[in-house]
Parts: structure tokens; C-alpha cells; sequence
């Protein structure tokens, strides 16, 4: 009887025989014929049709509202065959330093995990050198890093903007003009454009904690001393900027430190934060993932879903 209500909801819909028959691409005795046969079934007819513009009859409403709750079922069985084969069946390997692992994806996964929490979520830490090689290999899906690489077969989707500050030991260096705390750098006063900057000249005596050169923060930190002319003393070079910000709370060194780490610290009364005027502090995180691969619907889901959340978050 319901096999086609299309028929009965487009004359429901138009009021009428012919231009229903028109959308149809049918004639309009076969569409009477077909609804008539639909009226025989059920014992009554659907519509009174004497009336300009026709209309349904108690036993047509009837018949209405129960072919639109066929629909919602059938559409919401179609979606839930979708989701079962695209999106509840899947796994997503996810790579990123440990700085991202431990405060950029948590938050992410969480939220995927709750929408879609039959998907397998496996996090991997390493270098980027190391994660892009695993990314290229086909062992990872994802690949979370804030350095550019140039390379024909990866593909990048810019996630969020970060900046690059100076962490500074108050025993080493402090100068109360352009200190900045953890609280200030949270409420996002460092990116206020009348928010004062400090000379990285000043800190040329200091020592200083690096990243290794194949880190985006190394590469970075070196090219601005070198903009400023001096050559920094390093005591160490490390691979993961939360080591190198540890270090710094010692009081051993300064290190620079992006505002993606100082947004998720408490507050270090031994530590204090500077802000540069140079445009190599600013800089994108991104998803990397392997341009000639098949992404996965659960991959592609899981991405649209970060950006999502971030955008939210931004509002």
C-alpha cells in the first residue's frame, strides 16, 4: 500500500493531478490509475476530488502522516548503514610531538570519541622527521606538526596559528615593562597589537635551551638570533620544547616556547614571558596526511571534526 506513496505525497504536496503527474515525469491517468489502485487497497479514497484545489479526506491525512514516518524511518535506516559502514567501523593513527599529544589532542579525540566512540583512535608520539616518515611509510593517517614541509606527496590543512615567546628565568633576566605572565598569555593579551615587545639583543648574553635543528621552534630560534646578530650559548639542544621549557623553570637557560605549551601551564612565579616583534613568531599548525592514499571516511571525519571544534572555539 506503501510502496508508492511518492505518488499520493506529490498530489498531497501540489494540490493537484496534473502539475503532480508534470514533476513526475508520468501522465496524469497513469498517476490517477496508480493512486487509485493505492485508495482500492485501503478501502477509501485519499482525496476529494470535487474540491478546487482537491483535498485529502479524513482517511487521506491519515495515510499522509503515515507515509512521512515511513520516510524519517527509511532515511534514518540509510544513515545508520552509512555510519555503520563509514564511520562506526574504522581506525584513525594520529601523530604529533609530545606537546600536541599531551594538550592539542586530547581535548579532540575526546570530542570525536564521544560522536563516534566505535572508532579506533591511536595516538603516536615522536619528531616530526620521525612522524612524517611513518606518515609517508603508510603507518600513520594523520600527522599534527607546525612545521612546513615541502614535499609532492603530502597534503596540509592549516588547524590553528600559534606564536613563538621567549620563557625567561626572573634570576636571569627581568624587565617589568614587557614581562608577561601565564595569565596574560591566556587571556591573549600577548596578541594585543599594542602589547610591548622586548629586543631579543637583551637576552644575547643569556644561555640558552634550543630545540634541535630539525625542529620547526630549532630552526626558528637560530634564524632570529642570527637576524640579531649574535651567536646564543646553548647548553642544550633537545628534541621537545616541554623538555626545553622545564629546563628554563630551573632557571638554567631561556628557551622559546609557543603559546599553544604556556596556554595549558599554571602559573610559574620564577619564570616570566617576552613577547618579539618578528614576523618568524608567527606561525601555523597543521594536519599532514599522505596526498596519493586513500583517506578513510573516519580520517576525513576526524579532521572536520578538529576543525570544528576550533572554529567554535574561536567564536
Amino acid at each position: 500500500m506503501f510502496k508508492n506513496r511518492a505518488y499520493v505525497l506529490e498530489v498531497y504536496k501540489e494540490q493537484s493531478f496534473s502539475v503532480a503527474a508534470k514533476n513526475l515525469y508520468i501522465s496524469q491517468p497513469s498517476l490517477s490509475a496508480s493512486i487509485k489502485r493505492i485508495e482500492d487497497k485501503a478501502g477509501a479514497p485519499f482525496f476529494n476530488r470535487a474540491t478546487t484545489p482537491i483535498t485529502l479526506t479524513e482517511i487521506g491525512e491519515q495515510y499522509v502522516q503515515c507515509a512521512h514516518e515511513i520516510d524519517k524511518i527509511e532515511a534514518g535506516f540509510h544513515s545508520f548503514v552509512h555510519d555503520r559502514l563509514n564511520l562506526i567501523k574504522g581506525e584513525v593513527k594520529i601523530g604529533g610531538s609530545s606537546l600536541f599529544s599531551s594538550y592539542i589532542l586530547p581535548p579532540v579525540v575526546s570530542a570525536f570519541n564521544a560522536q563516534y566512540p566505535h572508532i579506533e583512535l591511536d595516538i603516536y608520539e615522536g619528531s616530526t622527521k620521525h612522524l612524517m616518515s611513518l606518515l609517508l611509510d603508510g603507518e600513520l593517517d594523520i600527522v599534527l606538526d607546525n612545521s612546513i614541509i615541502v614535499n609532492e606527496y603530502v597534503f596540509s590543512q592549516v588547524y590553528q596559528s600559534e606564536m613563538l615567546l621567549l620563557a625567561v628565568p626572573k634570576n636571569l633576566y627581568y624587565d617589568e615593562k614587557t614581562a608577561l605572565t601565564v595569565g596574560d598569555i591566556q587571556s591573549g593579551l600577548h596578541r594585543a597589537e599594542d602589547t610591548p615587545c622586548a629586543e631579543l639583543e637583551s637576552f644575547s648574553a643569556l644561555p640558552f635551551i634550543f630545540l634541535k635543528q630539525e625542529n620547526d621552534t630549532g630552526k626558528r630560534a637560530k634564524q632570529l638570533c642570527k637576524k640579531h646578530g649574535f651567536t646564543p650559548n646553548v647548553l642544550f639542544s633537545l628534541d621537545q620544547q616541554v623538555t626545553a621549557y622545564n629546563i628554563t623553570c630551573t632557571g638554567m637557560g631561556v628557551s622559546f616556547v609557543s603559546d599553544t605549551l604556556i596556554a595549558h601551564l599554571h602559573e610559574t612565579p620564577n619564570v616570566v614571558y617576552y613577547k618579539l616583534s618578528d614576523a618568524e613568531i608567527h606561525r601555523d599548525l597543521y594536519f599532514y596526511v599522505k596526498s596519493n592514499r586513500y583517506l578513510s571516511t573516519a580520517c576525513k571525519t576526524f579532521i572536520e571534526s578538529a576543525l570544528k571544534q576550533e572554529g567554535e572555539a574561536l567564536k
